[in-house]
């Protein structure tokens, strides 16, 4: 993808009618941090993308060797492997890896493979702890800080080095309590890939959270499908209408830079959305919003707002008090937006983490093998903790199955699955119709709105036009 002449799109430049997201800043009560007064946005280009992007298998088995074997991936969190001998499996295309902590200040990733058949030394999707690393097909065994400890009947392998016969590590470091792993020996250190992201998270406090809720299911997408349809606001008018009351879709603020492995949008909400106009009921707002929020855990959805008080101010002020007296944490310094806006970040290739406070979204989209129409999608739910007490052990993965619908775990993540729901029943569509769509043209972006969709593009071009 070509951006010639990149610019910087002045504040208010081709964006909706309304409210602007520093335009509710401005109503603050309290000072706003630097973090959300960041306005930025870097035209880069207008061109169409070729489908092939998405549908061919070629271009997916390059991606797997030009861009997964060489990023940062998020793995795991730290709370998945708190003692010594504690690991997990993650998959990527055709590897594995087994995220392990070695000691208690150290975390590895040993490939999953016996050194002697190949066969996997822990099962894909496994986790816990174990003393050793034994292969289950002939019993090979390392001990955890990837040393070779057996060979039965050694005897028979002369011409095997016991001295330098250890597991093979991918590199990893951890930032926010995530851990992330490389394939490439070469790769800058992960805070110079993550940039500044590591300093607008600083205040909330990522380390001391807890997976209150992690669901996954396969979709008939390609990964970059997935991605790309939660990093803009721009579909909530046709595919998710009945939050259009209390969210600020077309509002939306996209912050990109494509000198960046980020970008970040930052959507309003408990205020209306601008397709409805300004005559929005605050009640109606509040009404709306109370029936699907999964950042209030309040059970009755009968609120009524105050008169003089903007339905923003009093979900705001409703969800800090819940929050504080749940999590027995001050909250008082938080701004609205921080208690209540999707402050959506995206880490390329596939790391959505939201920003704010109490509790925040993670999304992850992994392609399924080397299929470029199939990928898993996840969803991880972080919650902050009273810090003088432990910290709650980590939900267990669910993998929705291939008949049960995102609906299906409204237990566990409210009035989020069913936006999923609708989401999902948009992603297999997008997947065949840019197969039919490669007859003729390519795929059409908005400039701003879809502004990270192209962030994304320009990334992978910088991987995939490498030798």
């Amino acid at each position: 993808m070509n951006v010639e002449n990149p610019k910087q799109m002045k504040p208010g430049e081709a964006r909706s009618e309304g409210p602007s997201v520093q335009d509710y800043l401005n109503t603050e009560k309290v000072p706003v941090p630097d973090v959300l007064r960041r306005d930025v946005n870097v035209h880069m280009g207008s061109e169409d993308l070729n489908t092939r992007r998405w549908t061919s298998r070629d271009f997916a088995e390059a991606e797997m060797e030009k861009v997964w074997a060489k990023v940062w991936q998020f793995a795991c969190r730290e709370e998945h492997i708190p003692e010594v001998g504690d690991h997990i499996v993650y998959d990527i295309g055709d590897w594995s890896f087994i995220v392990m902590r070695v000691a208690e200040d150290e975390i590895r990733a040993y490939y999953n493979a016996c050194l002697h058949r190949g066969t996997q030394l822990r099962a894909s999707g496994s986790m816990g702890n174990v003393p050793q690393l034994r292969c289950p097909f002939h019993g090979f065994t390392w001990n955890l800080d990837g040393t070779l400890q057996e060979i039965p009947c050694d005897w028979d392998f002369p011409h095997i080095d016991k001295d330098n016969f250890d597991l093979p590590q991918a590199r990893v470091e951890t930032w926010g309590g995530f851990v992330f792993l490389t394939m490439d020996d070469d790769a800058e250190p992960l805070l110079d890939f993550l940039g500044d992201i590591t300093e607008e998270f600083s205040s909330w406090d990522f380390e001391n959270k807890f997976i209150l809720n992690h669901i996954g299911k396969r979709v008939d997408m390609n990964w970059k499908v997935g991605v790309e349809a939660f990093i803009e606001s721009y579909h909530v008018i046709a595919t998710h209408p009945q939050i259009m009351p209390s969210t600020g879709d077309a509002n939306t603020q996209y912050d990109v830079d494509p000198d960046q492995n980020y970008n970040r949008m930052i959507t309003a909400m408990a205020v209306p959305s601008p397709h409805l106009g300004d005559d929005v009921p605050e009640q109606k707002i509040v009404d709306a919003m109370t029936g699907r929020s999964y950042r209030l855990n309040i059970e009755d959805s009968e609120f009524a707002v105050p008169e003089g008080k903007t339905a923003r101010e009093f979900m705001s002020d409703l969800r800090r008090a819940t929050i504080a007296d749940q999590f027995k944490k001050d909250y008082s310094h938080s701004t609205d937006s921080e208690m209540l806006d999707a402050i959506q970040y995206w880490v390329f290739p596939n790391f959505f983490p939201w920003g704010g406070y109490g509790t925040n979204i993670v999304y992850r989209f992994r392609p399924d093998g080397l299929n470029p129409d199939s990928a898993l999608m996840e969803v991880f739910i972080l919650c902050d903790y009273d810090t003088s007490g432990p910290r709650p052990e980590p939900a267990p993965f669910r993998l929705l199955g291939e008949d049960e619908e995102w609906i299906e775990a409204s237990d566990q993540i409210g009035g989020l699955a069913a936006v999923f729901q609708q989401d999902m029943a948009n992603m297999p569509r997008v997947q065949k119709g840019m197969k039919t769509l490669a007859r003729n043209k390519g795929v059409t972006l908005a400039n701003y709105q879809e502004s990270r969709v192209r962030h994304l593009h320009k990334k992978l071009d910088e991987y995939m036009n490498t030798e």
